[in-house]
């Protein structure tokens, strides 16, 4: 089933959804339509029971998304509606939007073809999983524009790369490519672009093969944990990892292997 706004492609096939910004004349950018309808998406994927997976990406061969639509900034800040705008999107089109959707336990992949610049990397970086063409380009450029990467390019990438090697990205804008963010360990895989969907698909159909509740128990318990003192990670409680204790899928997982067959997860 594929739902098609102005801005979004939003396919629904199986336990999958498919999310594709769908801007590729201005590389994908963001304007505030775009926020508005994206947050529609997240919303739906969120609530329906029957998606487990979700795969972020933008229409296209040369960018994933370049981030906010300049354009329309100037535009706004012309004419006194822009505001002045820092952390977060509170209280603006589309909040909360995905790089605030700090409960969504469903694991999502960025595929990544071309540019990932400014919101488009904060994009990337809210997803669990990251795949790009060996041609992706990633960085955050607000520096040089003036501008912050609020939307939790600050506070993601100096989690996620190494603290020096991120400040220095983020203090000049510097670009890196495919091959390089492989090596820093900020993507999961990097493949020529016409093996992009296939590798996407593997990862897709791996995280399938796995039961839904463990994997999002998984995702949340990393997060909650990342900050904690080990012993105190250990003695904490977790909202997913609860209810994939006591599910019907906690017994189903080890039958099926005993049985000598596939199990048949209904997460739950």
């Amino acid at each position: 089933m594929l739902r098609e706004r102005s801005r979004i492609l939003y396919e629904k096939s199986g336990h999958v959804a498919r999310v594709t910004l769908n801007r590729p004349a201005v590389l994908n950018a963001m304007d505030l339509r775009t926020h508005e309808e994206l947050a529609e998406v997240w919303d739906d994927f969120e609530a329906d029971d029957d998606l487990w997976v979700g795969v972020l990406t933008g229409a296209g061969d040369r960018s994933f998304c370049v981030g906010q639509d300049l354009k329309e900034l100037v535009e706004r800040t012309r004419n006194g509606t822009a505001g002045a705008a820092t952390f977060g999107s509170r209280g603006k089109p589309g909040w909360p939007r995905l790089t605030e959707r700090f409960s969504l336990v469903k694991p999502l992949v960025a595929r990544v073809n071309g540019y990932a610049l400014g919101g488009g990397l904060e994009l990337a970086l809210a997803c669990d999983i990251i795949v790009a063409a060996d041609h992706a380009e990633f960085g955050l450029p607000e520096a040089r524009l003036g501008l912050m990467a609020g939307a939790g390019g600050v506070f993601r990438l100096t989690r996620q790369l190494p603290h020096r090697v991120a400040l220095g990205h983020l203090m000049t804008g510097r670009r890196f490519g495919a091959a390089r963010a492989y090596e820093l360990g900020l993507i999961n895989e990097a493949v020529p672009a016409d093996g992009l969907d296939t590798a996407v698909d593997g990862w897709v159909e791996d995280l399938l093969l796995c039961a839904p509740l463990s994997v999002r128990a998984i995702k949340e318990t990393a997060a909650t944990s990342a900050d904690l003192p080990l012993e105190r990670a250990f003695a904490t409680r977790y909202v997913w990892e609860e209810r994939r204790m006591n599910s019907a899928d906690a017994v189903e997982g080890p039958q099926a292997f005993v049985e000598g067959r596939p199990p048949r997860w209904q997460a739950r």
